[in-house]
């Protein structure tokens, strides 16, 4: 329930406080997991786009590229620019892949009496939970993926658009202004992060976060202690690793980057001081730092980490239902889109579970 609409930087949306908390996804893709959509690509014949050549270029119903050399009144490509322009149309078409793997995704809960909109706007009213896919911008300002995502988002209206640029090397600094911009929007208790390639139990992990709602300065995921990679080239190296000791060293622990939550004390930490928190290459590794220094209290909830199938499995029919689920070799759920549904089968709370959880009694039986 919403008292106050956007407007001015000093209102918010304050959530009811049967548990007042923001989950948001890193990126889209795992939006048909919630939902029940397809991704609606709006007509790209027309759309002009600039190539790396620095000619202008327009783009036809089959992706195909034409292009109109401005500076070659010939007509004439060279070799290299071809193979340039091929790589451009590679992206392209790796950017129409990406948002069509959200319309892969199945729903597993559908209900025909009621809306999606309906659905999250009763999630957001009674249970006080609120669900964003977050993205920023791409790096061609007003291209098919920001057009398409637009559409979309006037349609169902549940992303949260970043005054940012998307870049795998730029998560740390995705992360600091998803928090940064999510404090000032929403007057929540917790603020969650969460990889669009995880299997989620929201009514688990509403559960989980709700035995810490009255401690202050809470930061809460499966901490890890991994090694500093200095060697170039190798996924996950740090440029900086030299600030961390001798070579071999390890990371103080910090949550791992699947899923992760704090809460709005620290929330509002990183909004007031985010042009002085320094950004590390890897994201879940500048949120630990900024908290390193902090009278933080770190909580290791390995509910928040377990395995895909037999893992969660076998939790599941113990009576430990797992909050969060993936494969660590793939820092996901391997291969997500094909095997979510087979892992919501076999890991998944009751379907009313979420619906029925009291987390304000939660709170009361942990205190």
């Amino acid at each position: 329930m919403f008292v106050k609409s956007r407007g001015e930087h000093a209102s918010k949306h304050v959530l009811p406080k049967n548990l007042a908390l923001l989950l948001c996804f890193a990126s889209f893709c795992a939006g048909m997991f919630f939902s029940n959509r397809t991704w609606m690509v709006p007509d790209a014949k027309g759309i002009p786009w600039t190539s790396r050549t620095g000619g202008k270029q327009f783009v036809d119903y089959d992706r195909n590229i034409v292009v109109k050399n401005e500076g070659n009144s010939s007509g004439d490509i060279s070799g290299s620019q071809h193979s340039i322009l091929t790589m451009d149309k590679a992206i392209s078409d790796l950017e129409i892949k990406l948002m069509a793997s959200r319309a892969e995704h199945e729903t597993i809960q559908k209900d025909p009496t009621m809306s999606e909109a309906e659905k999250r706007k009763k999630l957001e009213e009674e249970k006080g939970i609120i669900i964003r896919f977050v993205i920023g911008h791409s790096s061609t300002s007003g291209g098919i993926l920001d057009k398409a995502i637009e559409a979309e988002e006037k349609v169902h209206g549940d992303f949260l658009r970043l005054q940012h640029v998307e870049g795998y090397l730029e998560l740390s600094a995705k992360t600091k202004t998803y928090f940064a911009t999510a404090v000032s929007w929403w007057d929540a208790e917790f603020y969650v992060k969460v990889d669009d390639d995880i299997h989620v139990n929201l009514a688990t992990l509403g559960v989980a976060l709700a035995r810490h709602r009255k401690k202050p300065r809470v930061y809460i995921g499966c901490m890890k202690s991994g090694p500093v990679l200095a060697r170039k080239g190798v996924k996950y190296h740090e440029p900086e690793y030299w600030k961390f000791g001798e070579v071999g060293n390890k990371y103080f622990r910090h949550a791992t980057g699947q899923l992760y939550a704090i809460s709005k004390d620290l929330a509002t930490y990183i909004f007031i001081n985010q042009n002085l928190l320094h950004k590390y290459a890897n994201e879940d590794v500048s949120l630990g730092a900024w908290f390193i220094g902090l009278d933080v209290e770190h909580v290791d909830d390995r509910r928040l980490c377990c395995g895909t199938p037999p893992d969660c499995e076998w939790k599941a029919q113990a009576g430990n239902i797992c909050a969060a689920s993936f494969d660590w070799r793939c820092s996901g759920i391997c291969r997500s889109v094909e095997r979510i549904v087979e892992v919501h089968e076999r890991c998944g709370e009751d379907k009313n579970a979420l619906w029925s959880a009291n987390f304000v009694q939660t709170m009361r039986t942990s205190s």
